[in-house]
């Protein structure tokens, strides 16, 4: 793609002559140039399309002897948008139903997510057919089935900003439909190639006179076709549909805006129970470590680093160690529905229930990581009633997700609390909680998205399994700003259940002034030593699927 924003307007055009001139006038105040593709129309709209172009410098008309269709046409324009160096096409319907003015707020968009496609999302009024308007409907809801995404709002709308490269790089690699199939087709193979659609609500306006060329019987027998396509489509790709991430450090990941997949996680597990989820976890997992390369490559260096450490226990395979992950899923579905049962689901290890001294008052931290399931964390709530314990999560999606637990499972007995940062308001209201006799749950072993002024992460780099690893710093920080019990937690399954593991670690955590640096490296230490033990009892609970041991902009250099 051209490395500077330029764009310009694509109209496919059959047999809307008398429509064009109102529609390029309403174009002129935004000085865009225009390509017009005459889709084989009648002689009255060729003539009319010839007059136009010959009194606007900025149009170029290209004719197509035959009828092709609209997405055959939208094709051609792009090609002509590459050919004259534009990096960007805005599609104009010929009829003049879009609200044009809205075009700057397209380009707009479109210059944020120079790689997206931008779409008119419509607010319609009265003038839509009830017909068309159940259609669209049908159609949302098989493209959310298809990309088993909410993201595509509107896949029907002709008002869209495309990236023409993308878009045509994909239309050589794919045969698109070329009539009224071509718009949803499109926006879901982008969309299933890793290009993203934002949306724009914009008027959608049918004139009462206008022209439409929807054939009934023909255009719903090819959208059906182009459905079934899609789904069939759709079945190989399930694993990377649910999965996908940026290929970047999970530390610079942006956290998925909407929650809908874990409501339908809850509803699904409702209706069909887990035994369906289980059955179903080992060919979707399959097919998620075939195609999942960066997290089989992560995981394979991670059994390697365990087979160094214990050269004589039994290898164990990444495929192994991803369905570990998978059934670790299922039980924090469990967690979230209260089916995690201490005596059954979850026990304690030897010496853990006196570490936790579940009955005493005083607040503790608990310091937990991504080893195991700490959703056990909320079977310790249930199972005294009346224990509060707090999350600190460092997300966005936290709100959105503590709101589905409160709708979905208000038994869970967790306080989820985002934050963007470790500060002394941060600091002040966690004292608040601990001073109440609540308790606090924070992973040691991710590092925060915020850095320090230079770009310098905020870290502490201690040895484990074998090599230098980089902890953050912030919740051993705040274990010493607390000055309060500081115990670690790990769930580990063991023997078909979960076993938690508790140990005391500082009470209270210091760190003197003097001798903050080298107190904070030895507090950093024992918690890596502590870490690489327990992980080493149980390897396959392992669950940072990524280079441990990089940081995010070394990671993303290669």
């Amino acid at each position: 793609m051209p490395l500077t924003f330029t764009p310009c307007v694509v109209i496919p055009c059959y047999n809307h002559g008398a429509m064009m001139a109102r529609v390029l006038a309403r174009l002129a105040p935004f000085a865009l140039p225009i390509i017009i593709v005459d889709d084989g129309s009648d002689d009255a709209t060729r003539r009319e399309l010839r007059t136009l172009a010959e009194n606007h410098p900025s149009v170029t008309l290209i004719r197509q002897a035959h009828n092709a269709g609209k997405g055959a046409a939208v094709i051609r324009g792009l090609e002509e948008a590459a050919r004259a160096g534009f990096s960007h096409a805005v599609q104009v319907d010929a009829d003049g139903q879009h609200a044009i003015e809205d075009i700057p707020a397209l380009l707009a968009l479109s210059q944020q997510h120079p790689e997206a496609l931008i779409s008119g999302q419509p607010i319609y009024d009265d003038s839509i057919p009830r017909s068309r308007l159940y259609g669209r409907w049908i159609t949302h809801v098989w493209v959310w089935i298809e990309t088993l995404s909410l993201q595509l709002k509107d896949s029907m709308c002709g008002f869209r900003v495309y990236p023409v490269m993308p878009t045509l790089q994909l239309a050589q690699r794919v045969p698109l439909g070329k009539r009224m199939d071509f718009d949803t087709e499109v926006i879901v193979r982008l969309y299933w190639q890793g290009h993203r659609s934002y949306f724009l609500p914009t008027r959608v306006t049918y004139p009462q006179d206008g022209l439409s060329h929807f054939d009934a019987l023909k255009d719903n027998v090819r959208i059906s076709w182009m459905h079934t396509r899609l789904f069939f489509g759709m079945l190989p790709r399930i694993p990377s549909l649910l999965f996908r991430r940026r290929n970047v450090h999970w530390a610079e990941q942006k956290e998925v805006k909407g929650l809908w997949g874990m409501r339908l996680m809850l509803r699904v597990w409702q209706l069909l129970g887990r035994g369906a989820f289980s059955l179903l976890l080992k060919p979707v997992v399959a097919l998620y470590w075939l195609i999942a390369a960066t997290e089989r490559r992560a995981s394979q260096q991670w059994l390697a680093r365990v087979h160094q450490q214990q050269p004589n226990a039994k290898p164990l395979s990444s495929y192994r160690h991803f369905l570990r992950f998978g059934e670790a899923m299922l039980d924090k579905v469990a967690s979230w529905r209260g089916e995690l049962r201490f005596g059954h689901e979850v026990v304690f290890a030897p010496g853990a229930e006196a570490a936790l001294a579940m009955h005493e008052p005083r607040g503790k931290l608990l310091l937990a990581s991504h080893l195991g399931d700490v959703e056990a964390c909320r079977a310790l709530a249930q199972r005294e009633e009346g224990r509060v314990i707090n999350a600190l999560v460092f997300s966005e999606n936290a709100q959105r997700f503590k709101q589905i637990m409160q709708e979905m499972a208000p038994q869970a007995g967790m306080n989820l609390m985002p934050v963007t940062d470790i500060g002394p308001d941060t600091a002040m209201l966690l004292k608040e909680k601990l001073d109440r006799g609540e308790w606090v749950a924070i992973v040691g072993d991710r590092i925060a998205v915020n850095r320090q002024r230079g770009g310098d992460w905020r870290v502490i780099w201690s040895r484990f399994m074998g090599q230098p690893a980089p902890f953050p710093q912030g919740p051993f920080i705040l274990a010493a700003l607390l000055r309060c019990p500081t115990l670690l937690i790990f769930a580990l399954k063991q023997q078909g259940q979960l076993h938690i593991h508790c140990e005391p670690f500082a009470d209270p955590l210091l760190l003197p002034r003097a001798e903050r640096q080298a107190a904070l490296q030895q507090a950093v230490d024992r918690y890596a030593q502590r870490l690489e033990h327990y992980a080493l009892l149980a390897p396959l609970d392992w669950f940072n699927f990524f280079d441990f041991w990089r940081l995010p902009d070394a990671a993303n250099k290669e």
